[in-house]
């Protein structure tokens, strides 16, 4: 059942007790849209006429999406860099490959940068991705500076003239100095060959508010433009992509909607909120 069916039913029943609304808000609690907005969109339904419901209960929660542009950023006269940031576990290393086939299949070069050094199974992994849709990694010493690889690739993707630079960053999550450090380094050794244009944070749909505190650390520590959310459905735990929406401000460019390289997409936003009510 999508994540408001349960809530329009009983309103369009004309008669809702008390404990019919605590058993609906328990479960939009449940379902990460977070006990802020739970209470606004019952508050909501509960003024609305019933035929009414649906229709004000939308416009609401369409406020809370972002307004910022979903757009992939493009240059024609220079090379595109992106970072991809995030905890390991999210999907983030996977997440930055399926981005970057999505990206060559729009018919632009790609050149990925194995920057998580930290973890040997992430540039495996990366390299991996690359070898089966034909793009070239740049990578370095296990363990090594991850500020070293991303000066590498920016250096060689502004020397053949890529499209895009797309750099999968450290994904530990010691302490939020240890990630600021760590980040921005790698943010200042690329910008000083060329801007970087996007960071990108890889969330968890299914972490829900534990992945709302990840966010918080990410944007505080380095100028995150946008999120690609993995796991991501109308139902169970679908109202994360909302809750996110209302909290940062920032944009969902993309989700994951699968295991294989083409399983992901642009985030719909009308799409999105179709799913939730239907």
């Amino acid at each position: 059942m999508s994540l408001f069916k349960r809530l329009f039913n009983a309103v369009r029943s004309g008669s809702v007790s008390n404990e019919q609304w605590d058993d609906i808000r328990s479960n939009l609690i449940s379902a990460d849209l977070g006990v802020k907005l739970v209470d606004q969109v019952i508050a909501e339904a509960k003024s609305a006429k019933p035929e009414n419901a649906q229709q004000s209960i939308t416009y609401v929660i369409k406020q809370w999406l972002s307004s910022k542009d979903r757009a992939i950023a493009k240059n024609s006269d220079r090379v595109s860099t992106i970072l991809v940031v995030g905890v390991n576990g999210t999907g983030k290393t996977t997440s930055t490959a399926k981005l970057a086939n999505l990206i060559k299949n729009e018919k632009n070069t790609v050149l990925l940068a194995a920057a998580d050094t930290f973890r040997a199974a992430a540039v495996d992994q990366l390299q991996t991705w690359a070898s089966r849709i034909d793009i070239e990694v740049v990578s370095g010493a296990a363990n090594g500076d991850p500020a070293a690889v991303a000066f590498s690739a920016i250096t060689k993707a502004k020397s053949e003239n890529y499209n895009y630079l797309l750099v999968d960053t450290a994904g530990r999550l010691h302490t939020k100095e240890n990630l600021m450090q760590e980040l921005g380094k790698v943010i200042r050794v690329i910008e000083k060959q060329s801007p970087v244009d996007e960071i990108l944070l890889v969330l968890d749909a299914t972490t829900g508010q534990n992945g709302i505190n990840q966010a918080k650390v990410f944007i505080e520590a380095a100028g995150v433009t946008g999120f690609i959310l993995t796991k991501l459905d109308g139902s169970a735990k679908g109202g994360v992509g909302l809750a996110i929406e209302k909290e940062f401000g920032l944009p969902i460019k993309f989700i994951g909607t699968g295991e294989q390289i083409s399983d992901l997409a642009p985030f719909d936003p009308e799409q999105y909120i179709a799913s939730l009510f239907d």
